[in-house]
C-alpha cells in the first residue's frame, strides 16, 4: 500500500485535498481506480482512503477512522557525530526504520563534516526529509526528532537527561553492551522498577574516534560499551548500537 505524508488537519477529512508534494507523488505512482493508499502526519495517526479516477486525475474517498499508534513511553536518542556524504543520510534512514525518538548530529574535534552556524538550519531541513521519507517507506507512524547540530560541548546536557551508552575504548575494555544495559535497567525479563528510566540513549562517535578529552566528559555521564570484536565504521556502529538497545527494551519492557 502506498503511503503519503500530509498535515495532520488533513486526515479529519473525508475527501482530503493532497498537498502540492504529496500530490505529485501520487501522480507519479499512478494509482489504479479503487486502489487503496494510506495518509498519515508522522505523529502517530494515519487513515485509509480509496482512490476515485486513477492516474493523474484522482479523488479521495475515506475508508477508515482516523487511527492513533501509541508512542513507546521510553524514548530512544541516537547521538551520533556526523558522517560524509551519503553515510550520514544512511544512518538518518535506518535509525528512522528502527523507530528512534530523536537524532543529534554532533559535530565534534575530529568530526570531518564542518557544519557552520548557517548551515544547520537548512541541513536540518534536508535531513527531516530524509527521515520523513524512511518513514513513508517503512510503515513508520512516527517521524523522529531531528535536532539541528551541536558541537560535541552542546550534546552534554542533552546527554544528561538519558541514561546513555557510549561505543568506547577504554582500557580496560567495556563491557558488551546488553551486559552493560542490564546492569543498568534490571536483569532481562524482571518487571520494570518504579524508577526504571524512561530516556535512552546511544552515542557514537567520528570516523577519528572521540579525542581523550571527549572520552573522559563522555564517561562521567553515560557508560561505555564494548560494540563487539571488530572495528565498525562509525555509520555501522551507530545502528548496531540502537539495534541493539531497542532489541533489548522490546524484549525486557514490553509493556508501554
Amino acid at each position: 500500500m502506498h503511503r503519503l505524508l500530509v498535515p495532520s488537519e488533513q486526515l479529519a477529512s473525508d475527501s482530503p485535498v493532497l498537498p502540492k508534494e504529496a500530490a505529485n507523488h501520487l501522480k507519479v505512482l499512478r494509482p489504479k481506480d479503487g486502489e487503496e493508499i494510506e495518509l498519515f502526519d508522522g505523529s502517530g495517526k494515519s487513515r485509509r482512503f480509496s482512490v476515485a479516477g486513477g492516474g493523474k486525475n484522482f479523488r479521495l474517498a475515506a475508508l477508515s477512522p482516523v487511527c492513533t499508534a501509541p508512542r513507546a513511553s521510553r524514548s530512544l536518542t541516537l547521538f551520533a557525530c556526523v558522517t560524509k556524504g551519503s553515510r550520514w543520510d544512511w544512518t538518518i534512514e535506518k535509525a528512522t526504520e528502527l523507530g528512534v525518538t530523536r537524532i543529534v548530529p554532533v559535530v565534534s574535534a575530529r568530526t570531518i563534516v564542518r557544519i557552520g552556524a548557517d548551515e544547520r538550519e537548512a541541513k536540518r531541513a534536508r535531513w527531516i526529509r530524509i527521515a520523513e521519507d524512511a518513514a513513508r517507506q517503512s510503515d513508520a507512524k512516527w517521524i523522529p526528532e531531528i535536532h539541528e547540530p551541536v558541537s560535541f560541548a552542546e550534546s552534554l546536557p542533552l546527554v544528561r537527561e538519558t541514561t546513555c551508552f557510549v561505543g568506547a575504548l577504554t582500557n580496560p575494555p567495556p563491557q558488551p553492551m546488553v551486559e552493560a544495559m542490564r546492569s543498568s535497567c534490571g536483569r532481562l525479563g524482571d518487571a520494570p522498577l518504579p524508577d526504571f528510566p524512561r530516556s535512552f540513549s546511544v552515542f557514537v562517535g567520528p570516523e577519528g574516534d572521540f579525542s581523550p578529552e571527549e572520552l573522559a566528559a563522555l564517561i562521567e555521564i553515560a557508560t561505555p560499551v564494548s560494540f563487539g570484536s571488530t572495528i565498525l565504521r562509525a555509520e555501522t556502529a551507530a545502528i548496531y548500537g540502537v539495534s541493539v538497545l531497542k532489541s533489548f527494551l522490546d524484549a525486557a519492557y514490553s509493556t508501554p
